[in-house]
């Protein structure tokens, strides 16, 4: 009788624990998961096309962050961009993502190498 107790026990707070976990990490309104670090970070995932004398090709900005850099914000993009647009490696530059913030996930897209959210 104690043995199933205990297991009952051991079952019941197994999955109280993994609920609490799952719930820590469930959308709220207005929020990219639930954690601090998530929650106060801005990531953009977006794809860019570059022109140069009428020809296109990819353009990866995170080439141009430091190395071990990943959070790359709509300010930090406009600079990349800027950089790019101005060095004349590019004449614009085009494209469409996301951006995951604490305000939660929404549309951006890079028309004629400005950033608009």
């Amino acid at each position: 009788m104690h043995a199933s107790v205990l297991s009952a026990v051991q079952i019941a707070a197994t999955l109280g624990l993994v609920a609490w976990m799952v719930t820590g990490f469930t959308r709220l309104p207005g929020r990219w998961l639930r954690w601090k670090m998530f929650c106060r970070a801005t990531f953009t995932i977006i794809s860019l096309t570059g022109t140069k004398d009428g020809r296109t090709e990819p353009v990866n900005v995170y080439d141009y962050l430091s190395p071990g850099s990943f959070i790359l914000g709509p300010p930090q993009l406009q600079t990349i961009l800027d950089h790019l647009t101005g060095s004349g490696r590019y004449d614009r530059i085009d494209g469409q993502g996301r951006v995951l913030s604490a305000r939660g996930e929404q549309p951006v897209e890079v028309r004629g190498s400005r950033v608009v959210l």
